[in-house]
């Protein structure tokens, strides 16, 4: 069966502001050395398994220019451009209706578009299975990532280690992000992955189960199916999209179903979900400092700092996150990094959107 991919790539990366903004959100842009930005490289990683022409991306249609021109061989008709953001479920679904209609049933693999995967061989090998597993008996397969420490930002998917099919095992429930104590316990138990968001399926799994789970939305979303490749499509879209719930993908669908495996994925997988992934996917100095740009350091230590055109000079630092643009400077302690957002919803409040 053909193998399809939908990339997400509508979201704004408000935690790396000042950097990612309203009109360059995160997955536009380049963190890392080779100069390549997120989805660039979200796309180049399944190109082993998918076809340029089969990959759609959704995205804002706030991006659209931005996707073809960071995209340019990827066919115009296959950008998606939501005409407001309604979570991961209307997402996936409109993509499952576009790939379903454009190209049959087929193997769908969805994937965020501003994650970072350290190994390529291992994340394509593991895609592989979970294609495997989503062809048979209607399964819905989600990847998750065999967790490191007891992360409190993430999702968690709990998994029956005694039920196995291949290489995935039976889901028994999701779980909302936890207190750190909570986590503890969830990562000595074995039972527990974090939430990747990436998912594996056959475009007719996923329609039927928002038939049977979400029958309101599949009913928009085959006014949709229908209306694809006719001169109605754009204003049915813009019609049938805003009615659907803001609402993702987990709590729409996943949570509902009986159906559902997870593969534990060990390719290196990095969400980027804040600042401080620099020190992750970046080597520091050997003042352990990732320094970008007119920077110069005196005494100063375990800094990530981000320079535009002016220098920066920091004396005596220690364990600052410091970035600089044209119109903002952010001056953040590595532990308040989360909040981040807190400036965003300031400025919204305050009417500040130029900084946006």
């Amino acid at each position: 069966m053909k193998k399809t991919a939908l990339i997400m790539a509508g979201g704004h990366g408000e935690r790396f502001w000042p950097r990612s903004r309203k009109n360059l959100p995160k997955q536009f842009l380049s963190l890392t050395e080779d100069g390549k930005t997120l989805i660039q490289l979200t796309v180049e990683r399944i190109l082993p398994l998918v076809d340029m022409k089969d990959i759609y991306i959704s995205t804002n249609k706030d991006y659209l220019d931005l996707v073809a021109e960071q995209l340019p061989d990827i066919p115009k008709e296959n950008i998606l451009c939501e005409p407001i953001g309604r979570n991961t479920a209307p997402c996936i679904g409109m993509g499952a209706a576009y790939i379903h209609k454009r190209s049959g049933d087929s193997c769908m693999i969805v994937l965020p578009s501003d994650h970072l995967i350290k190994y390529n061989q291992m994340f394509v090998t593991t895609l592989e299975d979970a294609c495997e597993i989503a062809l048979e008996n209607g399964n819905l397969v989600t990847i998750g990532i065999a967790p490191t420490y007891a992360e409190t930002g993430y999702g968690y998917i709990r998994f029956n280690p005694s039920e196995s099919y291949k290489r995935g095992y039976k889901v028994l429930n999701f779980a909302e992000k936890p207190n750190i104590e909570l986590a503890k316990q969830y990562v000595s138990s074995n039972e527990y992955l974090w939430n990747s968001g990436m998912f594996v399926w056959k475009t007719s799994t996923i329609l039927d189960a928002f038939q049977h789970i979400m029958p309101d939305v599949y009913d928009g979303l085959m006014i949709i199916h229908d209306a694809i490749g006719t001169s109605a499509e754009e204003d049915v879209i813009r019609r049938e999209f805003p009615k659907f719930p803001s609402i993702s993908i987990d709590y729409g669908v996943m949570e509902k179903s009986d159906k559902i495996y997870t593969l534990p994925g060990n390719f290196g997988w990095d969400d980027v979900g804040s600042w401080l992934a620099m020190e992750r996917i970046r080597q520091t100095n050997e003042f352990g400092n990732i320094a970008d740009g007119n920077v110069i350091t005196i005494n100063t230590n375990n800094c990530i700092i981000q320079a535009n055109q002016k220098l920066i000079a920091c004396i005596g630092l220690e364990d600052l996150v410091i970035v600089d643009t044209e119109d903002a400077t952010l001056i953040c302690d590595k532990t308040s990094t989360n909040d981040i957002k807190k400036v965003i919803e300031n400025l919204k409040v305050c009417n500040r959107n130029e900084y946006l």
